[in-house]
């Protein structure tokens, strides 16, 4: 397919090779996981156990040693060929087993410890850790949270609300970012708790338009008791600092390609069901309006993969740098907001035309695109960057006069 990426590194060919594997079987449940709004439990049983789950473990401890963004958002391209809610899902535990690994590494090159860091990675590669995360709260964003951890001492008080913790009715563990105020300031700051912990409540809340098998319930905070130790922080509380930007710009680019894979799967059906279908005067896929219609997808998906591809290789380029400064963070920050406004607003117009091609019988219930349709609506609400908000940011960025807040 014209504009099609290839993974650039061998981790990421045995990442991707995995997840293109799963794709049969994650079609072939995605229908009943959707009507029952449930997670299908197999889909994350197939992740552990064919590796995708510790594809950022390194290797030495069990897993793929994947580092490669743009590998990564490959493979989880595929699985969102498979089923989205699986993908995004997926995404987040990846995310935070990647910043475990890139502890792990760090601490070794330094010639440090490296036992401590080790234990959680070898438990995600033996299958027995799987991490939600979270940041999203109701009435503000990313950089102005809510949930704090209140300092007693020894110990942190976690009280607050997330919403859409995708994966925690599976997840053994919970990654989430929060605020602190201490002696030293007021922080944006993140830590990783067992689900179990008391005082974390699953409101069993999710019922929605789209992605209806991703388990995004909301969870509570009721006096979450935690170490000082295990909250690590990021920068200012409401302010954007390069942590920050880091954080929230590689934690959700690879996010986008959900919805990428989601429009990959709409053209993919497009194609099959022209190849197939008869229409007064012989097939389809033979009348000018179709194609002229197949051609545009076939560009827009091209647009999407470029934007993504390019987004993806500077993001490695970044995580390369020593020493990144603010204004390079925030290119980073604006490669992830152009990549997630062209795809997300891609893959609706994608599956909406293959809607149009196919025909009515894709809006019966039980047509993938029906699914499909629904489930491309989630990515403009993902933070950080909706719609309303991100030409603001990314004009800033263009100008130079880079917002604090």
């Amino acid at each position: 397919m014209p504009f099609a990426s290839r993974p650039l590194t061998p981790q990421g060919q045995r990442f991707v090779a995995a997840a293109e594997a799963l794709i049969p079987a994650f079609q072939s449940r995605a229908f009943e996981a959707d009507r029952s709004g449930v997670m299908n439990e197999s889909n994350y049983r197939d992740l552990q156990k064919n590796g995708i789950a510790a594809a950022c473990v390194p290797e030495e401890l069990g897993g793929f040693g994947l580092t490669c963004m743009h590998d990564w958002a490959l493979g989880i391209a595929a699985l969102a060929r498979g089923d989205g809610s699986t993908a995004i899902a997926i995404n987040m535990h990846l995310g935070v087993s990647r910043g475990m690994a890139l502890a792990w590494r760090m601490a070794k090159a330094r010639g440090l410890p490296t036992d401590g860091a080790a234990v959680p990675l070898r438990a995600v590669a033996e299958g027995h850790m799987l991490v939600c995360a979270t940041a999203t709260e109701r009435g503000t964003d990313n950089l102005h949270l809510l949930t704090e951890a209140t300092d007693e001492g020894e110990h942190l008080r976690i009280n607050g609300t997330k919403l859409f913790v995708t994966m925690s009715p599976l997840a053994t563990h919970l990654g989430m970012n929060l605020r602190l105020r201490d002696a030293e300031g007021d922080h944006l700051a993140t830590t990783l708790l067992p689900i179990h912990t008391p005082g974390i409540e699953p409101q069993n809340d999710w019922d929605a338009l789209g992605m209806r098998a991703s388990g995004s319930q909301s969870v509570k905070f009721n006096n979450v008791k935690v170490a000082r130790s295990s909250v690590r922080k990021l920068g200012p509380w409401g302010q954007w600092s390069t942590g920050v930007l880091t954080n929230r710009a590689v934690g959700n680019l690879c996010l986008v390609a959900t919805f990428l894979g989601m429009g990959e799967r709409a053209f993919e059906i497009t194609v099959e069901t022209l190849d197939k279908q008869q229409r007064t005067g012989g097939s389809a896929a033979t009348l000018p309006g179709v194609q002229h219609m197949v051609g545009e997808m076939q560009i827009e998906l091209s647009t999407c993969r470029s934007v993504l591809t390019t987004a993806t290789r500077a993001a490695d380029d970044f995580l390369a740098l020593e020493a990144p400064t603010l204004e390079q963070a925030h290119a980073l920050m604006q490669d992830y907001q152009v990549a997630k406004w062209v795809v997300n607003q891609g893959a609706i117009r994608l599956v909406n035309s293959a809607m149009d091609v196919v025909g009515g019988s894709s809006f019966m219930s039980n047509h993938p695109l029906s699914r499909l349709y629904r489930d491309v609506r989630a990515g403009p609400f993902m933070q950080p960057g909706s719609r309303p908000e991100a030409r603001e940011y990314i004009g800033q960025v263009a100008l130079r006069r880079y917002p604090e807040a």
